[in-house]
């Protein structure tokens, strides 16, 4: 249990100091309660979540300046410090909100196991989310993509098949691209469970799909791509650097075919929903696909999309009438 040192008014008697020092070595302080609470996330395998929770952390003490606190400290006023400190390191709304609401779980959790009660110190800062526009190509970039001649740079034809996969596999998230195991093909279809939502998913494997899986089947590993290539208790940290070292490939990849939006594997997921709306297939069907908990969420994602191809357009009128 972490020890909290205080200042004592001069006027604060022996008996009264005595006091508040038990009260604070008897409770656990914020520092220690999220480090107990990223490790057990970590033992849980949600080692993302527990990333999360990592940097808000440092965050966090970066603000206090290495000093620690306990939760009955954790004011309205302390927490709009905190906000403003976000904002003056110039981070957007949505990052300052992501810390915000870390932080007010971690406090809820306090709450609920007895170390403190509740003050609602996150009820005057911003904790919603704002609308991000995502960015989706065309079923034509996906064709020029697929059809570049990448054999000269292995690196960037890795990088190339990877989002192709993506896209292959119902724009599949890159956390379960990476984390899908040899085990998981049945009978002619990759079956696995969504790290977000534990929903299981069942994708036929066309014949594009398995010839990437050809291409990429030699792996000293349970695992079905060399995403992930030891299997040491590092997995998490291989699949970051390696999905880090694709994006960063695909940003070249898009230069080199002069595609007006970054390539990554996140735009893999947003071209697939993108393109089957193009193509007339029901938003149900759609929302099944991508393993959406509801249609309204694919509606809202959707929607963003269509937000973001409808600035695309208007930039390019603008720039026209320039010309």
């Amino acid at each position: 249990m972490a020890t909290i040192k205080l200042k004592f008014r001069a006027s604060a008697t022996s008996e009264t100091q005595g006091q508040l020092y038990y009260q604070v070595i008897h409770k656990e302080s914020v520092f220690h309660f999220f480090h107990r609470h990223i490790v057990q996330l970590h033992e849980a395998g949600r080692h993302t979540t527990a990333q999360h929770y990592d940097q808000t952390l440092r965050s966090f003490k970066h603000f206090r300046e290495g000093c620690d606190l306990h939760f009955d400290m954790l004011t309205p006023q302390l927490a709009l410090s905190y906000e403003t400190w976000l904002k003056n390191h110039h981070l957007c709304r949505n990052t300052t909100s992501f810390y915000m609401r870390i932080m007010r779980t971690l406090y809820n959790r306090a709450v609920r196991a007895g170390i403190t009660t509740d003050c609602h110190p996150f009820r005057q800062v911003y904790t919603g989310i704002d609308k991000t526009a995502k960015r989706a190509i065309t079923i034509h970039d996906v064709k020029r993509i697929k059809e570049a001649e990448l054999s000269h740079s292995p690196s960037l034809d890795f990088a190339r098949d990877m989002f192709l996969l993506s896209f292959y596999l119902r724009g599949i998230a890159p956390i379960d691209l990476a984390y899908l195991r040899k085990s998981d093909i049945r009978q002619g279809d990759i079956v696995y469970s969504r790290s977000k939502t534990g929903q299981q998913m069942r994708i036929h494997i066309e014949p594009d799909i398995q010839r990437l899986l050809d291409k990429y089947r030699a792996t000293s590993t349970h695992y079905l791509l060399p995403l992930i290539k030891r299997e040491d208790g590092t997995e998490h940290t291989q699949y970051r650097n390696s999905t880090q070292q694709i994006n960063r490939h695909l940003k070249k990849l898009t230069a080199r075919l002069g595609l007006s939006s970054p390539l990554t594997l996140y735009v893999a997921r947003h071209s697939w929903a993108s393109i089957a709306q193009t193509n007339h297939i029901p938003t149900s069907i759609i929302s099944g696909a991508m393993g959406h908990d509801s249609e309204l969420t694919t509606q809202i994602y959707l929607a963003s999309i269509q937000t973001a191809q409808i600035d695309e357009a208007n930039s390019m009128i603008i720039n026209r009438l320039l010309q």
